[in-house]
């Protein structure tokens, strides 16, 4: 197994090379997607400076969480079942899948903080994958101002497993426009400056459609 240290080069390499070839000057953060990896890679992770890490299942969070005691900020990936909400939405900084007023609903009644959230689309419209259709974002974002603990710092989508390059790209674009219009409602719980998009097969193309987060992890920690 290569070391990270080796990962992350050509990772921030590749990063780089797709922000030149999309024009884009964007700062871009890598989340290292830790959920199936032990405990001392995460570790290894983390002395290379990767401090974002993802997990997609509360009791992997959890888990992870008692045994790092290092200062990494965690982001929640996966979809999250409402009643869940209360395993781990003070044990995290990021929830990228806020999607349905029942879990807004939920946050609101227990964080004891403000949340930062990425809203989920789904913009391939695949019923396989979870979040709102790209015609119901908006007007989902604009309910949200009724919650004091969520801020919406972005939006969140995961391209189809294809090698149709066109078809991933249109997805990322979308997301990116759909941003764009949430700017535009100028609402200061939904500043929405973000794009969570992008994994290990795909985030090249993500960053130069203007992802900010990339979700990696086959190709960083294995």
């Amino acid at each position: 197994m290569a070391k990270i240290s080796e990962n992350l080069i050509q990772i921030q390499q590749r990063i780089d090379e797709a922000k030149k070839r999309g024009n884009t000057s964007q700062q871009v953060t890598i989340i290292a997607v830790t959920k199936q990896v032990s405990v001392e890679r995460t570790l290894e992770a983390i002395e290379n400076e990767i401090v974002h890490l993802g997990e997609n299942r509360p009791e992997g969070l959890l888990a992870k969480k008692e045994e790092i005691k290092d200062n990494a900020i965690w982001h929640f990936i996966g979809s999250l079942q409402t009643r869940k909400v209360k395993q781990v939405i003070n044990e995290i900084d990021y929830l990228h899948s806020l999607d349905r007023l029942s879990l807004a609903e939920e946050i609101e009644k227990r964080a004891e903080k403000t949340i930062n959230c990425f809203v989920q689309a789904n913009v391939s419209g695949e019923q396989s994958k979870h979040g709102l259709d790209r015609d119901e974002v908006l007007s989902f974002v604009q309910s949200l101002s009724q919650f004091s603990k969520i801020r919406v710092v972005g939006l969140m989508t995961m391209a189809p497993n294809t090698d149709d390059e066109s078809v991933i790209r249109k997805v990322f674009s979308d997301l990116k426009q759909l941003q764009q219009q949430v700017v535009e409602l100028n609402l200061p719980y939904a500043p929405c400056t973000e794009l969570s998009m992008g994994m290990s097969n795909d985030f090249e193309i993500a960053v130069e459609e203007g992802a900010t987060f990339v979700r990696i992890g086959t190709a960083l920690v294995g």
